[in-house]
This record gives structure tokens, sequence and C-alpha cells, in this order.
């Protein structure tokens, strides 16, 4: 049960951050909106493997998704 409490818990920080960074990412990019959320997701993936400044649990978080697990937590916001 505590493992599926944090898991939620890490599901939920980690939505907390790709929104964060979508928003951060359209105001570079305003044509991000009137992509599909599979570019988003290619985007932000490239994004996190090559150029954001994230604290090291922030990329821990994030590093382990691939871009359809990205894509299905864009879709639940």
């Amino acid at each position: 049960m505590l493992e599926e409490k944090r898991k939620d818990l890490d599901t939920e920080k980690q939505k907390a951050l790709l929104q964060r960074m979508l928003t951060e990412l359209s105001r570079a990019n305003p044509d991000l909106y009137y992509r599909s959320t599979s570019e988003i997701a290619s985007y932000i993936e490239r994004y996190v493997a090559e150029e954001a400044s994230l604290l090291v649990e922030e990329r821990a978080l994030l590093e382990r998704l691939n871009q359809r697990d990205i894509q299905i937590l864009l879709s639940l916001n």
C-alpha cells in the first residue's frame, strides 16, 4: 500500500513538472499549442535529455519516462 502511494505521488510530481516544462517551452515556442501530443511529448523527452535545467530529483523523475508515458501524463491534465 505504501508503495502504491509513493507511485501515485511520483506520478503527480511528474505531471506537475511536465506542465511546468510545457508552460516554459510554450513561451519560447508558441506554435507548440498547435502540435499533436506525440510531437510535444517527443520534444519534451529530447529537452529533458539534452538541455533542461532540472534538480537531481526532478531529472530522476522525468528521465524514466518514455515518449508514450509523457503523452499519457499530458493527456491526464
